[in-house]
């Protein structure tokens, strides 16, 4: 871990979550934190614990999907929810994730956006005590309660998973 100040856009971030009411210590760190599997190493935290803040656009406007390090996001189930075909849900590029947002994939928050857009907060991170966020940049994460993270978030929890392939052993042996 690193002490000094904060990047600006981590900076960004903290200022986002005091205007929301939420106390939150940034820790950056030496390594990336860009990836789920990155972040949850550099913390020392299981992957699930880790929130991917994902974009993507729904009938062409930007929806922002926080999803549990160890799942993928269904984007059946993502239509399902806003009522659209399958064929209307797109993951956002780059251009579309930093106007959206005011960050760059990788260190995109779960609030604190350049622009208003609906958030959703896939279920399987509420059964934590504690989950990770990025904190506006590829090595900058934050420490949150998950009724805090989707209250500040004004997120709607939602399944959002892709469900797990079933297994193919035999009856009794899985």
């Amino acid at each position: 871990m690193l002490h000094s100040p904060l990047p600006p856009s981590a900076q960004r971030v903290a200022d986002a979550a005091a205007a929301l009411g939420l106390t939150i210590d940034i820790v950056t760190f030496a390594q990336s934190t860009r990836t789920a599997e990155d972040a949850a190493e550099a913390v020392g935290c299981e992957v699930g614990q880790i929130v991917k803040s994902l974009v993507f656009t729904v009938g062409g406007e930007p929806v922002m999907a926080l999803v549990s390090g160890k799942n993928q996001l269904d984007t059946r189930k993502l239509a399902g929810l806003f009522g659209v075909g399958r064929k209307q849900v797109e993951r956002a590029g780059a251009d579309t994730v930093r106007a959206a947002t005011g960050y760059a994939i990788g260190g995109v928050p779960p609030f604190g956006h350049a622009t208003a857009m609906p958030v959703l907060v896939d279920e399987d991170l509420t059964t934590y005590d504690i989950i990770w966020a990025a904190a506006g940049t590829p090595n900058t994460v934050f420490a949150v309660v998950p009724a805090d993270l989707v209250r500040a978030s004004g997120g709607t929890t939602a399944d959002l998973a892709v469900p797990a392939a079933p297994s193919l052993a035999p009856p009794g042996e899985g």
